[in-house]
């Protein structure tokens, strides 16, 4: 099953908008004589590829899930991730505690039971986008924290200590700087990944209670690998 974002169809729309355009420009340019006909359709034709190629580039920003029987796949123009469902301990909707009301984020969110596929997996591209992308997510939750953290939330924001995997592969760098956001996350909301809502074509609650239904019905096979460090 694919899921679309709902601006899936803009590039489309904004190719048709470009040709209806040159159509008018070029009714008028040969309805009206005083105009010199080869040099405004030679700009008519830059204009138009253009308009086409912008209309190209939006399409690839198009950001995409697919749910299979196996696996959860996010794909993006960075680069993408896939997580198999029997590596899925929890899916759900992250929240914040304000005056001892939990306050839901609008993020989906997945916690595992092992960080090395997902790692092994992931695009530097993608890391180094959700390392940057999801600092306010961190923030929101270091704040509204219930037990306060032994980490200041500056050391928390670029970790790049060497992080461990549960088979004992060492990662540094920036995929060691994604583990260890992973970690916080944790700890502080529960989940290790997050998707916007915004991305998604449908209500998150829905989204979420799709993804439980083929987390439900996928294959029980394998591992209870431990995420910890």
């Amino acid at each position: 099953m694919l899921i679309h974002p709902p601006h899936q169809h803009i590039g489309k729309y904004f190719r048709i908008a470009v040709l209806i355009l040159a159509m008018i420009v070029v009714a008028m340019i040969l309805l009206n004589p005083e105009v010199k006909t080869i040099p405004a359709l030679l700009g008519l034709v830059l204009l138009g590829g253009l308009g086409l190629y912008i209309g190209h580039v939006i399409d690839q920003q198009t950001i995409t899930f697919s749910l299979t029987d196996m696996h959860l796949q996010h794909h993006t123009p960075k680069g993408g991730w896939s997580v198999k469902w029997r590596n899925i301990s929890q899916i759900g909707i992250p929240s914040v505690s304000t005056e001892g009301w939990h306050q839901p984020l609008p993020w989906f969110a997945l916690r595992l039971k092992d960080y090395e596929p997902f790692l092994e997996g992931i695009s530097y591209r993608l890391a180094g986008h959700i390392v940057m992308e999801q600092r306010a997510l961190l923030l929101t939750a270091y704040r509204r924290a219930e037990s306060p953290s032994k980490e200041s939330f500056e050391d928390m924001l670029f970790d790049d200590t060497p992080y461990t995997s549960a088979s004992g592969k060492v990662y540094k760098g920036l995929i060691a700087m994604l583990a260890n956001r992973m970690r916080y996350s944790r700890e502080l909301l529960g989940y290790d990944v997050f998707v916007n809502e915004d991305l998604l074509d449908r209500p998150l609650e829905d989204f979420v209670g799709l993804s439980r239904r083929y987390l439900a019905s996928a294959p029980s096979e394998v591992t209870d690998a431990s995420a910890g460090n």
